[in-house]
This record gives C-alpha cells, sequence and structure tokens, in this order.
C-alpha cells in the first residue's frame, strides 16, 4: 500500500490525514508489517510550485527519510519508493542514499523510479526537465552499476561518468530491484526494457491486458530474459458495509466479495496490487488493514476461483 499523510494529493487524501502525526504513520506502517502487507511505499517531490498547490498541497515528505524511519520499526514488510524522480539527482547520490536504506532495513528495499511531472522543481535544481525521460534511461543503467557489489563502481554514459570512486555501505541485495512507474508509451517501454517490475498509473481495468500485453512484447523484443514484475493499483476499498458515503468507485463489501474482484487483476496477469482503504480516523484506517489481511488477503491466492 501507499502510505497516507506522507503525501496527501486532494485526488486521495483523506481529511483526517491534513492534522496526523509521526505517530500516525507508524501506527499505520506497524499495521501493515503485522497484517502480512508485501510493501510500504512513499513518493517523491522535492517542492511543490503555488499554480499547483491546490491540487497536489505541499506535503510530500522525503522517501528516503522517511522509509528509512519506518525500517526501524517495523520488522518484515518491503520498503518501496513510488515513485523516486532519481532525475533530479545525481545517480551518485541516489545510490549512497538508498543503499544505505537497504542496508540497514536488511535488503528489504525495492527502489521504484519514474520521470517525473513538475517542470519547476527540476529547473529549481538544475535538472534537464524536457530531457527527462532519456536522462531517466541513463539514471537506471547508472544506479544498476552504482547500487551493485562493486565498493568502486565503473560507468560512462553520455551525460553520467563516473570511476574511482568507493561508496559502502553496499546494498544487502546482490541485485536491489528497480520498478519503474508510468503509463505513458515511454514509461511501459522503459519498465519493459529496464525494470524488474512495472507500477503502472492508474490504468483502469479495461486497458491494464493491453498495456500489460505491450510490456510483455516490448521485453521479448528487447532480448529480456528476466520475469518481470507487473503491478496494478485497484480502486479504493472499504472491508465491510461502511454505512456512510465512501464514493461510487469504491469496491465495499464482504470479504469475499473483495476477492472475487481483486482476484480479477491476477487474471489480467497482475503479479501485486496496491490498494487504499476509505478511512475516516487512523483507526478506522487500521481496522481496515487487519480486516483486510485476515480476511481478504487468505481469498486471493485460490486458483479454484
Amino acid at each position: 500500500m501507499q502510505l497516507p499523510i506522507q503525501s496527501q494529493s486532494a485526488l486521495y487524501a483523506e481529511p483526517w490525514e491534513a492534522s496526523a502525526a509521526p505517530a500516525d504513520l507508524a501506527r499505520i506502517a506497524r499495521a501493515a508489517d503485522r497484517s502480512g502487507f508485501a510493501y510500504i511505499a512513499s513518493c517523491d517531490h522535492i517542492a511543490i510550485p503555488r499554480r499547483l498547490a491546490e491540487g497536489m498541497s505541499t506535503v510530500w515528505y522525503d522517501p528516503v527519510a522517511t522509509l528509512a524511519y519506518l525500517a526501524g520499526i517495523t520488522e518484515r514488510v518491503l520498503l518501496l519508493s513510488h515513485v523516486a524522480v532519481v532525475g533530479l539527482r545525481h545517480p551518485l547520490i541516489t545510490a549512497k542514499q538508498y543503499a544505505t536504506l537497504d542496508h540497514l532495513s536488511g535488503g528489504r528495499l525495492i527502489l521504484g523510479v519514474g520521470a517525473g511531472h513538475v517542470r519547476e522543481e527540476f529547473e529549481a535544481v538544475g535538472a534537464d526537465f524536457d530531457g527527462r525521460g532519456p536522462v531517466l534511461d541513463e539514471t537506471i543503467d547508472a544506479l544498476r552499476v552504482a547500487l551493485g557489489p562493486e565498493e568502486y563502481p565503473e560507468f560512462a554514459g553520455e551525460r553520467f561518468s563516473f570511476g574511482g570512486l568507493g561508496q559502502l555501505p553496499r546494498p544487502a541485495q546482490e541485485r536491489l530491484p528497480v520498478w519503474v512507474g508510468g503509463s505513458s508509451p515511454a514509461a511501459v517501454r522503459r519498465a519493459a526494457v529496464r525494470g524488474d517490475g512495472w507500477l503502472p498509473q492508474g490504468d483502469p481495468r479495461d486497458r491494464l491486458p493491453a498495456q500489460i500485453a505491450r510490456v510483455h512484447a516490448l521485453r521479448a523484443e528487447a532480448g529480456v530474459e528476466e520475469p518481470i514484475v507487473i503491478g496494478a493499483i485497484t480502486e479504493p476499498l472499504y472491508v465491510g458495509e461502511p454505512g456512510w458515503a465512501v464514493g461510487r468507485r469504491t469496491l465495499a463489501g464482504k470479504p469475499e466479495e473483495l476477492a472475487a474482484s481483486l482476484r480479477e487483476y491476477a487474471a489480467m496477469g497482475v503479479h501485486q496490487i496496491q490498494v487504499r482503504f476509505r478511512s475516516r480516523s487512523v483507526a478506522e484506517l487500521t481496522d481496515q488493514i487487519a480486516a483486510f489481511g485476515a480476511d481478504v488477503a487468505p481469498h486471493l491466492d485460490r486458483s479454484d476461483q
């Protein structure tokens, strides 16, 4: 699940998040950890211009700091940057941050990356907004080396070049998984050719099968034989009968009914689903997380359905 509180876009934030505290974020992360969730995720924005602040808000926690904090108070749940806008930083800076996070968490990091979309953010730090696609492609290639096993990684590209510079600690994982976010044609191609996973950006169910087929076709065309993890972001969820207006897009009802609906994603070729629950308080959200883990998740892997 994408964590609440750490990003508060008007598209999805609940009213109670505006006054939430770090203790609330910790409580939610622990609930996800206890309930068997695969990962918790945090977004990445450096600064939001005034023209976008009403919709996006300016509440965007730093993903490295946030995930490191939560790594120290959880035990097994994986830690996903969804997504790190790595084009805003030199690859060696990104490598230092995320290698340290993976080392400190005992190998629980998934590095989700994306191109970004806020021009002013790039301009403020001197990054190339118009060329962010090619920059991201090369950055992924550079990170593959910089996050590998070598203390002194060597890379030479069109934009970045480094060698003879040591970075310790190395990541705990021998190969740190890189998942690519986005649903544009360029993002889908990037995920297919360079990613270990694909994180679509809100594709509805009727669009997913064609997108997934495209990912696999492009991957085969590029000669990449390793499997790729296909993700999806589900509709908002509420386990049980809400008794309040949760919105017409929200899937609500009995655990078996929710599971039956969510299993349709697996039938499309999706391997992991990212969920978001409607809630009116941190207590209601942690109750929803616990209910999903106990009552819905056990029905998701039933091959006889």
